[in-house]
């Protein structure tokens, strides 16, 4: 029996119009990769980039993840081709890469996820998980449809420049910021500032006027409606970080009334 490629369903849905829900993985632990898998999510982003990540905690996170069919989503650090490979051969098909702020840069991380004539992915398939160490059939003249550059816009320069990041072909999803571009704008913790809201729609609508696809993070409610409807297809929603935190401290305070005297007002 060959062994087919793994589908990327995440990719086929949102080039098909189908608004994709999901959520962050920001603890370094396969058990919580998997209870966020079998929540019922579209999609997991694996963040690699402010969580205290490595390669293989992301392999086993990753793992995790795809057990459940569940399409993993992996934000690296920078914009790192060679990072990208291992993460490619280690299965990943969704790479988001923060702070696109040149076409220059979108040009090079949507090479660096195809192989040549397309792009410069290097050859490891005996190496590499993705071609179940080439067990996959015509894995090479399959893999880079299955690959899903997601470039991250999240500054003032990058939303100057979104005209021509718009043309570089290869970047499948334009992910919108709106903590680091809120912070670029002078409004540095305040996200949902309604200048930062009305730029992040504008860039929404452009994004999507270009024939592109949008997509954002937030935890409001009403922001994830508000961006939904200027038309993000990719809707990430929480972090699992976030929800543990402040689902234990709500039980504590339960016991412990004092402890709302002392509130945070960070948010993200």
């Amino acid at each position: 029996m060959k062994i087919k490629i793994r589908q990327n369903t995440f990719k086929q849905n949102i080039l098909k119009g189908k608004k994709q829900y999901g959520i962050w993985n920001g603890i370094p632990d396969s058990y919580a990769a998997e209870i966020c898998a079998g929540a019922g999510f579209d999609w997991i982003c694996i963040d690699g980039e402010h969580a205290p990540f490595d390669l293989r905690t992301i392999l086993h996170n990753m793992q995790a993840i795809q057990s459940y069919k569940v399409p993993a989503i992996v934000r690296i650090p920078s914009a790192d081709p060679v990072l990208m490979k291992q993460l490619m051969d280690a299965g990943a098909q969704n790479i988001l890469v923060p702070m696109i702020e040149t076409a220059d840069q979108a040009e090079l991380v949507a090479k660096a996820m195809r192989y040549p004539p397309q792009g410069f992915r290097g050859v490891g398939t005996a190496l590499a998980r993705a071609a179940q160490w080439n067990r996959v059939n015509d894995y090479f003249k399959l893999a880079n449809d299955q690959m899903c550059c997601i470039g991250q816009i999240e500054s003032i320069k990058a939303v100057d420049a979104l005209d021509e990041i718009l043309e570089v072909a290869g970047v499948d999803v334009y992910f919108i910021g709106p903590a680091d571009l809120g912070a670029t704008m002078g409004y540095l913790g305040n996200p949902s500032h309604p200048e930062v809201v009305n730029l992040v729609k504008d860039c929404i609508k452009k994004i999507q006027k270009a024939g592109k696809i949008a997509g954002f993070l937030t935890g409001s409610k009403a922001l994830i409606q508000t961006y939904s409807e200027a038309g993000a297809l990719m809707v990430g929603v929480s972090l699992d970080t976030l929800l543990l935190a402040k689902a234990t401290r709500a039980l504590a305070e339960t016991y412990k009334p004092f402890l709302k005297e002392n509130q945070s007002n960070t948010t993200y």
